[in-house]
């Protein structure tokens, strides 16, 4: 993930956000799980920040979106309590995901700010600038 690639992917995500009314916090990770880029919009709660990271570090280092995760992280799934690893840093809500490119993971996104399906709402318009 180049600086110019998640900077596209955050203009993207900010244009969403602001069609929606919506103050967000977008975070870019590389394939590896290290922050690229990241915007704080508005007057966003500072936890957040932090919320938008960690989502975009889930989805980058265990390669599937935050909704599908904590789906599968539920009492009685096949990964139940998993969230409770990297001291707790894992995300099992929505709002993060991972970005491919041709099969292969370019990177991923975290966004922070409104209610959990919002921030999945603006994390996909990051996404679909590779789509195109």
């Amino acid at each position: 993930m180049e600086l110019s690639e998640a900077e596209q992917i955050i203009a993207a995500s900010k244009a969403k956000a602001l069609d929606m009314g919506l103050p967000m916090c977008i975070a870019v990770m590389d394939s590896h799980a290290y922050l690229v880029a990241f915007v704080r919009t508005g007057d966003t709660t500072l936890d957040s920040i932090q919320i938008a990271i960690d989502k975009a570090y889930t989805s980058a280092l265990i390669r599937i979106d935050t909704r599908t995760l904590g789906n599968q992280c539920q009492p009685g799934k096949p990964w139940y309590g998993f969230q409770n690893n990297l001291g707790g840093r894992l995300v099992i809500f929505p709002g993060g995901l991972p970005i491919f490119i041709d099969g292969k993971l370019l990177g991923s996104i975290g966004v922070s700010g409104g209610e959990v399906d919002e921030d999945e709402t603006v994390a996909k318009a990051g996404v679909e600038v590779f789509k195109k």
